[in-house]
């Protein structure tokens, strides 16, 4: 895991959050540290990613302000509801993993309702063990920790109703043509925008507790974007001229999306799938299209023929109608 930022540089950073000129003289009188502490932050804080521009004789200013995630401004943003399913909020500069931290918290009585955000992880993870990019501070990286009197296989289709509740949340905040590829992905125009990641642990017949985690980029820089090997988004991009130039709120979305996954996985506990189906409908143009499924070493071909009352995908092939709940999918028409 990658060191992460000590304390004198998360309080330069903060410093220059505003984006406008700080000399390195006055950083170093504000925060009672020498120069050579500055510079070190300074380099450290370009090993994160953060790009800071050097203006000489003048300062040193963030390519762009940078709004740092704030727990009493996410509980602020929260509406009651919201409130009322949350246990707490924790926020972290940097975590290997959002979802491996609560799954290591449930084990301790962690209750439901726990939400954990970073700044940035170096341990970040899609499906399928793939890793996900997360430049520091330029996205909503978070977690929600849920419990279940039912058991694990209760659990069928919750990735499914998780992702129908970020695409809504993900319409509020102004962004249209969003597409849902099952199980969970979230697309913007063929491109990820969003992905969710579902870790669970429990006994068959119940308890059982999830952890759900999102990862969302709001605007990546170019350097930032060539990290990525697949076809991607940001948030700024889908907002079109909305997003451009703006300065997106971060913990304003962060209590969008903690809330949306708050509700959803407590109305699943309460009335399974059904009620994310008609979601799923509307945010799925891929029905009726060519499809592959990688299962392990098995590929099956057919046409994506919409999804089941419990989330398991669909598929017509020669041989007939084949369902799965669990497995790669590739759109042949060459979208991800």
């Amino acid at each position: 895991m990658t060191e992460g930022p000590s304390p004198t540089h998360l309080a330069v950073l903060r410093l220059l959050a505003d984006g406008e000129l700080h000399s390195g003289e006055v950083i170093a009188v504000q925060l009672g540290v020498s120069r050579t502490a500055i510079w070190k932050a300074l380099d450290k804080l370009a090993g994160l990613g953060i790009e800071v521009e050097t203006l000489r004789g003048r300062g040193y200013r963030l390519a762009e302000p940078w709004e740092p995630l704030d727990a009493a401004r996410i509980l602020g943003a929260l509406s009651e509801p919201g409130r009322s399913l949350l246990d707490d909020i924790e926020i972290h500069a940097c975590l290997g993993s959002t979802n491996t931290y609560l799954m290591e918290l449930a084990k301790t009585g962690a209750p439901a309702g726990r939400v954990c955000l970073a700044e940035h992880q170096d341990q970040g993870r899609g499906r399928h063990g793939r890793t996900w990019v997360s430049p520091f501070g330029r996205g909503v990286l978070l977690s929600v920790l849920w419990r279940y009197s039912f058991g694990l296989a209760g659990l069928a289709g919750l990735s499914l109703a998780a992702g129908a509740a970020v695409a809504i949340a993900l319409r509020s905040v102004g962004v249209t043509d969003i597409a849902l590829k099952w199980p969970n992905d979230l697309l913007w125009r063929g491109r990820k925008l969003a992905g969710l990641l579902l870790e669970a642990a429990g006994e068959a017949h119940g308890p059982s507790h999830v952890v759900v985690g999102l990862g969302l980029n709001l605007h990546l820089s170019p350097r930032q974007a060539a990290e990525i090997d697949q076809p991607w988004a940001d948030l700024a991009t889908a907002l079109g001229p909305r997003g451009r130039g703006a300065r997106l709120e971060r913990n304003r979305l962060a209590a969008i999306f903690s809330e949306a996954l708050l509700v959803a996985l407590d109305r699943f506990g309460r009335e399974g799938l059904v009620p994310f189906l008609p979601i799923w409908e509307t945010c799925d143009p891929h029905r009726g299209q060519p499809v592959d499924i990688v299962l392990g070493p098995r590929m099956v071909h057919g046409i994506h023929a919409g999804i089941t009352a419990d989330g398991a995908l669909r598929v017509l092939t020669e041989s007939g109608e084949e369902t799965f709940q669990a497995g790669e999918v590739t759109l042949r028409s060459g979208h991800p």
